[in-house]
C-alpha cells in the first residue's frame, strides 16, 4: 500500500502481524503499576473498543502484556510501517490543505529525530504525548484525510471523538488534553487515568502538535542565559570564561548547551541517560561528550583558560558536578536546572549514587525507596547549591519544578517567609519583566513544503520586518528587538533544525503580525510554499503557571487559570486552524493550564484577515491581564497599543500608595 493509502485505511481491516519494539529505541520508563485487578480489565475493555471483536481475544493478552510491561497500552501492533516524519504538505492525502498542515505537524512531533521517545508516542518531558496509543493515530490521520473545510475534528487528550459540522471560520481541530476535574489533578490521579486510557499529558506543545525540537524553546533560553550574565556581570568586567552549569538533555532542555554557545559561555550540562547526551552529541546541539569526572574538571579549566565558547555534555548526575566543583573551587557564574521534575518519580529526576540503569528498575520494582533517594538527592542538591550561591553564583529555577519539589523534599529553598523560594524563576527575574510584559514571546513558523530554501527565505523576511519596526521602536524595548534582530540573523549558522524547516523567533505582537502579512504576500506570490504559523505555550499570554510563566504576577492571581482559557476560545473564533488546552505541561499535572494554536498561511486573502486578527488578540490578552496586575512594564505596553489600536479599549489599574495600607489591620 502507498502511504496515502495507509492514511486513508485508519483502522486496518486485516489484523497486522504482532511488531517486536526495536533494540536501539530510547524506551519510556516503565509507568507505575496503579490500577486494582478491576481497573486493569478496564484498562484492557476500554483498549479493545478501537477494534473488531474478532481481534479482541488475541489483542487482549497482547495489550495485557503490554499493561504489564510498560504500564500502559501503546498498541505498538498498529505502529505504521511508512517512515515518520514530516513531508511536504502536498504528499498527504487531504480535501483541505488546513487538514494536510496539521498532519504534517502531526508526523514532525512523532519523527523520531525529534521525539524523545517515539515508539511510545512521546514527544518531550518524559511523557509529553502527542496520542495515548497507535490507534488514536490511526483514526486522526484517517479523519483529517477526510475532512472538509466545513467540519471540525475534536480530540479528547488523543482520542478523535468525531468530526463534527462547522463552518469555513472555525478551527478545524479542538484539543484538550489532561482536563479533568480539579479535585482529581493529582499526579496519581494522572496516572491512574493514563493507564485506563482516558486522559493523557499533553506536555506544552506535543500534545499541540507545535514541538519543533530542542530548537523551540533554544531562542528563549539564549535570551535568558545572556540576561542572566548582564544582571551578574559589571558592565566594564571580562565576560570571557564564564560558567553555566546546568542538568536535563532529553528533550527542551537539549536546548541549553546550544544557547550557552550562542551567549558566548561555557556550558556544562549533565546527563544521566547515555543516549539522550549521546543524540545531543550526534545532532550537533552540544560540542564535547565528557563521563568522567575527573577529565570534566580538568576540560573545563582549560577552557576557561583558552576563554573558549563550548558547551560539554557530562554523562553522569548533576549532583556530583556542582559538589566537585565546590571543593575544586571553580566558580559557577550561573546555574540552573531543567531536569523533568515535573515527574520525579517516573524518570523525570535520577538520584545520586544510584546508576542510571538500576535506578529504572528501582521505578518498577520498588517505587517507594526511589522516591526516597529523589528526595534525598534533592535536599543533597540543594545544598550544593547553596554552597555555591554564597560565593556569588547566581541560581534561577528553569521552571521545571525543580525549586518547588526541592521543597516538598524539605530541602533547604524557602527564603525567610517560609512562603517564597530563595531563588527566583527565571521568569520573575528576566523573561517576564523583560519579554513577557511586553508581549515578547515565541513566536514560530514552519515552512510546509519541506525546503531549506523556504526557510532562509523566511529568516531574511523576519529579519527585515523586525529592522523596519526598530526604527521606530520606543526605548523601553530596543534592547529585545535589537536581540532578536541578531538572532534571526545568526539562525542559520546556528544549524538548530531537527525534523521540518522551523524556526522560533521572540517577537511582540506587531512584529508577528507584520511578519505574517509578509509571510503570506510571499506565498501568494509563489516564492515560498504555504508556512504554518505556532507558538509555544510558553508566552505572553497561553500559560497560567503560578511557578513558571505567570510567577511574575503579584496580586494574587497567579493560581487562576481565566488567562488561558480566554485565550484558547479567543483564538478559536479570530482564525487559527487548531486550538488547544491542557492541563499540566513543562511543571506538572495539576499546576499549569496552558493553551495554544496553530495557523495555515496559504496566501489567501482570508488568511491575512485572519492572521491579522487571531495574532493580535493572542498577545493582547496576556499583556492586558498582566498590566491589571501592575506590572509596569505591561502597562507601558498596553497603553501604548491603544494609542495605536483605537478599537482596543483595556481597564487600567490605579495604583495604591503603600503607606495607606500600613495602619489597616
Amino acid at each position: 500500500m502507498t502511504f496515502k493509502e495507509q492514511i486513508l485505511q485508519g483502522i486496518p481491516a486485516k489484523l497486522p502481524a504482532k511488531k517486536n519494539y526495536p533494540r536501539e529505541a530510547n524506551r519510556a520508563p516503565k509507568r507505575k503499576d496503579i490500577l486494582s485487578l478491576k481497573e486493569k480489565q478496564l484498562a484492557i475493555k476500554n483498549a479493545l473498543r478501537y477494534f473488531p471483536k474478532d481481534w479482541h481475544k488475541e489483542l487482549s493478552v497482547e495489550f495485557a502484556d503490554e499493561l504489564k510491561e510498560f504500564g500502559r497500552i501503546y498498541m505498538y501492533r498498529f505502529k505504521p510501517d511508512y517512515k515518520m516524519l514530516a513531508r511536504d504538505i502536498s504528499e498527504y492525502p487531504a480535501k483541505t490543505q488546513q487538514a494536510a498542515a496539521i498532519m504534517l505537524m502531526i508526523q514532525n512531533n512523532l519523527n523520531p529525530d525529534v521525539a524523545q521517545h517515539p515508539e511510545e508516542l512521546i514527544t518531550y518531558g518524559g511523557n509529553g504525548a502527542v496520542f495515548q496509543n497507535w490507534a488514536q493515530y490511526l483514526l486522526v490521520m484517517q479523519y483529517l484525510a477526510e475532512m472538509t473545510n466545513e467540519q471540525t475534528l475534536h480530540i479528547y487528550s488523543g482520542h478523535p471523538m468525531g468530526l463534527f459540522p462547522s463552518s469555513k471560520n472555525a478551527p478545524r481541530v479542538v484539543v484538550t488534553n489532561g482536563m479533568v476535574i480539579p479535585n482529581y489533578s493529582k499526579p496519581n490521579d494522572w496516572e491512574k487515568m493514563n493507564a485506563l486510557g482516558v486522559s493523557q499529558y499533553g506536555q506544552m506543545t506535543a500534545g499541540s502538535f507545535m514541538y519543533i525540537g530542542p530548537q523551540g524553546i533554544v531562542h528563549g533560553t539564549t535570551i535568558t542565559v545572556m540576561n542572566a550574565f548582564r544582571k551578574i556581570l559589571k558592565k566594564n568586567e571580562n565576560p570571557n570564561g564564564k560558567i553555566f552549569l546546568t542538568a536535563g538533555l532529553g528533550g527542551m532542555s537539549g536546548a541549553q548547551p546550544k544557547a550557552g554557545n550562542i551567549a558566548g559561555c561555557i556550558t556544562i550540562c549533565a546527563e544521566v541517560n547515555p543516549k539522550a547526551a549521546t543524540k545531543r552529541h550526534e545532532q550537533g546541539w552540544v560540542d564535547v561528550l565528557i563521563d568522567d569526572i575527573d577529565f570534566l574538571v580538568e576540560r573545563t579549566l582549560k577552557a576557561q583558560q583558552n576563554n573558549e565558547v563550548v558547551s560539554i555534555a557530562f554523562i553522569g548526575n548533576i549532583i556530583d558536578v556542582w559538589e566537585r566543583f565546590d571543593e575544586e573551587n571553580i566558580f559557577i557564574h550561573i546555574g540552573s536546572d531543567q531536569t523533568s521534575l515535573h515527574i520525579p518519580w517516573t524518570g523525570g529526576y535520577y538520584p545520586a549514587d544510584v546508576s542510571y540503569e538500576e535506578s529504572n528498575i528501582l521505578i518498577k520494582e520498588n517505587p517507594e525507596l526511589f522516591k526516597e533517594k529523589v528526595q534525598a538527592s534533592l535536599r543533597r542538591h540543594a545544598k550544593s547549591i547553596n554552597n555555591h550561591t554564597k560565593k556569588g553564583t547566581y541560581f534561577f529555577d528553569y521552571g521545571n519544578a525543580f525549586l518547588l519539589e526541592a521543597s516538598r523534599a524539605g530541602a533547604d529553598v524557602m527564603a525567610k517567609n517560609n512562603i517564597d523560594f530563595k531563588y527566583p524563576s527565571y521568569v520573575q527575574d528576566i523573561l517576564g519583566p523583560m519579554c513577557f510584559d511586553y508581549g515578547f514571546g515565541p513566536f514560530r513558523w514552519v515552512c510546509a513544503s519541506g525546503k531549506p530554501e523556504d526557510l532562509d527565505k523566511t529568516d531574511k523576511i523576519a529579519a527585515n520586518v523586525l529592522q523596519e519596526i526598530m526604527e521606530n521602536s520606543p526605548e523601553e524595548i530596543q534592547l529585545q528587538m535589537q536581540d532578536n534582530i541578531t538572532w534571526i540573523k545568526n539562525a542559520k549558522d546556528n544549524k538548530m533544525v531537527v525534523g521540518s524547516q522551523a524556526r522560533i523567533l521572540y517577537a511582540d505582537a506587531e512584529g508577528r503580525v507584520k511578519i505574517a502579512t509578509a509571510f503570506n504576500n510571499a506565498i501568494k506570490n509563489g516564492e515560498i510554499g504555504p508556512v504554518v504559523l505556532g507558538r509555544d505555550h510558553h508566552d505572553v499570554s497561553g500559560t497560567d503557571s503560578p511557578f513558571r510563566e505567570t510567577s511574575n504576577i503579584y496580586d494574587g492571581s497567579k493560581f487562576t487559570a481565566d488567562m488561558a482559557i480566554h485565550n484558547v476560545i479567543g483564538d478559536s473564533f479570530r482564525g487559527a486552524t487548531w486550538v488547544s488546552i491542557h492541563n499540566g505541561g513543562g511543571v506538572g499535572w495539576g499546576e499549569v493550564i496552558n493553551g495554544g494554536f496553530g495557523m495555515l498561511l496559504d496566501g489567501t486573502n482570508e488568511a491575512e484577515e485572519k492572521l491579522k486578527n487571531m495574532l493580535f488578540y493572542d498577545v493582547n490578552n496576556g499583556i492586558a491581564r498582566r498590566s491589571w496586575a501592575r506590572n509596569d512594564e505591561a502597562i507601558f505596553a498596553i497603553k501604548r497599543e491603544m494609542e495605536r489600536t483605537p478599537n482596543l479599549k483595556i481597564t487600567l489599574p490605579n495604583l495604591v500608595e503603600e503607606n495607606l495600607l500600613k495602619e489597616l489591620f
